[in-house]
């Protein structure tokens, strides 16, 4: 029941039938709650969650717990879909950092109190493994499944990490291995009515369509630069929308900029939206244009179109591969514009270069405004009625 595998042999695992994304590993008997670990970023989230749509489905009566950071807590309260319970695990080096403010627990008092749950099921969704295979081990579930790079320790059930690889697929690959096929490749997060209310409270009732821009990023190198959005805020507010430009207190500055340069009437929105009233502005807008971050993603997943900008590696593993309402905008720079070293070979050892540099400048500086204008456009046009 316990065999370990690394996801290539049938016989090792005790295979059934393939699914539409591979081959599905034996379902575990008499599961009553599912540990899944993934503790980090907005985003990251995002991609997950049809991972735990696949859950939900092959253990119908199952607990489904997520292992995550002080937000998802917050976040998932009250909210449907197929989380039912959040255990936040503490700052844990190679797991989560500690937040401000917050109050210090013993990683083994809260391994203690997990192991007490007696979980039948325990997930390691959170990366390679190194550090997060060790913490799901101790867990004390019957069976362990995840992810495993080279210098990671096994799990009962594991596939190999492997950098470039869509998130989406990655974690449905992973609850594959205990007998949940995907049902879908698309994430969906659901919008509450408390969501609206507060939205509505902040924003008003429009007047117009509205769009809205997100122009900041934790990593500035996925940042196009405000000049850019503001060129995108210019012609989709002479088209007639009214345009939001959004962001939390630590991008005050970017969307200020953004807000400086774009010349004509915009509504900036920076901290006055909670998550969920976050998620029902983006639900409410005919598209959001972002940068590769959380809450481009997260807008995909209640249901408005996109237009993002990625840089060629991020795409790969981030972008949405549909394009009935999305549109990924990629660029193709692989050298640091500073220095020029080649940032893609660190992955790729027999190559040259480290593929590291300490600069931080943008690499999607150069996607022209012009092209995101014109998916923009594209996917603001109505398509012509049905015959």
């Amino acid at each position: 029941m316990t065999t370990p595998s690394d996801g290539s042999s049938s016989a090792r695992c005790g295979r059934e039938p393939s699914s539409a994304l591979g081959p599905t590993g034996q379902r575990i008997p008499d599961v009553e709650r599912i540990a899944v670990l993934r503790a980090n970023a907005l985003g990251d989230f995002i991609f997950l969650l049809p991972a735990l749509d696949a859950l939900r489905m092959a253990y119908p009566s199952a607990e489904i717990v997520l292992l995550g950071a002080p937000w998802h807590a917050a976040f998932w309260r009250d909210r449907p879909g197929p989380v039912d319970r959040v255990l936040v695990v503490p700052p844990t080096p190679g797991i989560r950092e500690p937040g401000p403010d917050e109050s210090p627990v013993e990683p083994a008092d809260f391994l203690a109190a997990a192991r007490a749950e007696r979980f039948d099921l325990a997930l390691q969704v959170h990366g390679g493994g190194a550090n997060s295979n060790p913490f799901v081990a101790r867990l004390g579930a019957r069976v362990t499944a995840g992810l495993r790079a080279e210098d990671a320790p096994p799990l009962d059930r594991w596939l190999r990490y492997v950098y470039y690889q869509h998130e989406v697929v990655r974690y449905l690959e992973v609850v594959a291995l205990v007998g949940a096929p995907a049902i879908t490749i698309t994430p969906v997060l659901a919008v509450t009515d408390a969501d609206r209310a507060e939205a509505s409270v902040v924003l008003g009732a429009p007047t117009r369509p509205r769009v809205a821009l997100h122009p900041g990023a934790t990593d500035t190198r996925r940042r196009w630069p405000p000049e850019s959005f503001a060129e995108v805020a210019r012609a989709l507010a002479g088209d007639g929308y009214e345009v939001l430009v959004t962001g939390t207190p630590a991008e005050r500055e970017t969307v200020d900029a953004v807000v400086a340069a774009a010349g004509v009437p915009v509504r900036p929105q920076v901290g006055t939206l909670g998550l969920g009233a976050l998620a029902a502005a983006y639900a409410d807008c005919a598209l959001v244009v972002s940068n590769d971050t959380g809450p481009l993603h997260l807008a995909a997943a209640v249901g408005a179109p996109t237009v993002g900008i990625f840089w060629i590696g991020n795409l790969i593993n981030g972008a949405s591969p549909l394009r009935g309402r999305h549109r990924p905008i990629a660029a193709w720079t692989v050298r640091c514009p500073v220095c020029g070293v080649d940032c893609t070979p660190g992955i790729y050892p027999h190559r040259p270069g480290d593929g590291n540099c300490p600069h931080r400048v943008s690499f999607v500086a150069d996607v022209p405004a012009v092209e995101v204008i014109e998916a923009a456009r594209d996917l603001l046009t109505p398509p012509p009625p049905a015959r």
